[in-house]
């Protein structure tokens, strides 16, 4: 993948809505959900986007929530919306994450180095930074699609209007 290209579509998604990320149900690629909204006078419509980090061979995630926070936030009603939202702690029940500070490639990666000498493709490592997570992925491509809009069902909670 052209660095450059990659480069801008990580751009395209800083301090949107991160829905959900994890693996694919076969277990080789790695993937972001993420939202992305315009301000409505735009009339640019709201979408749901797929970011689907092809042959991911590494997937480290870590959380960006201190401990202090984590220790306010173990209350199991604070994983739905709608018990939490009056609650002190972190509101897991939001069930979304801002992209910010966002997406960086790290250039010059040893680790995408060695893959790619062991594999024999290329690869690129990402570092991906929310309010919650410190997501690192060394991938050797990415495919972006949009979702159909009820991807979500009528139900989702999704705050940011």
């Amino acid at each position: 993948m052209d660095p450059v290209k990659l480069k801008q579509a990580l751009d395209d998604v800083f301090d949107r809505a991160l829905l959900h990320h994890g693996f694919t149900s076969y277990m080789r690629d790695y993937q972001l959900v993420i939202h992305t909204t315009a301000d409505p006078r735009s009339g640019i419509a709201p979408a749901t986007m797929r970011y689907l980090f092809r042959c991911c061979v590494q997937a480290d995630c870590k959380t960006t929530v201190p401990a202090e926070t984590w220790r306010e936030s173990l209350d199991d009603r604070l994983i739905t919306y709608q018990t939490g939202v009056d609650l002190d702690g972190y509101v897991w029940g939001v069930e979304w994450q801002p992209l910010y500070p966002g997406a960086t490639i790290i250039t010059d990666s040893p680790t995408a180095r060695n893959w790619a000498a062991a594999v024999g493709i290329d690869f690129h490592e990402v570092r991906i930074r929310t309010n919650a997570h410190d997501l690192t992925l060394i991938f050797s491509d990415l495919q972006i699609e949009e979702l159909p809009s009820e991807e979500h069902g009528p139900d989702h909670l999704f705050p940011i209007r």
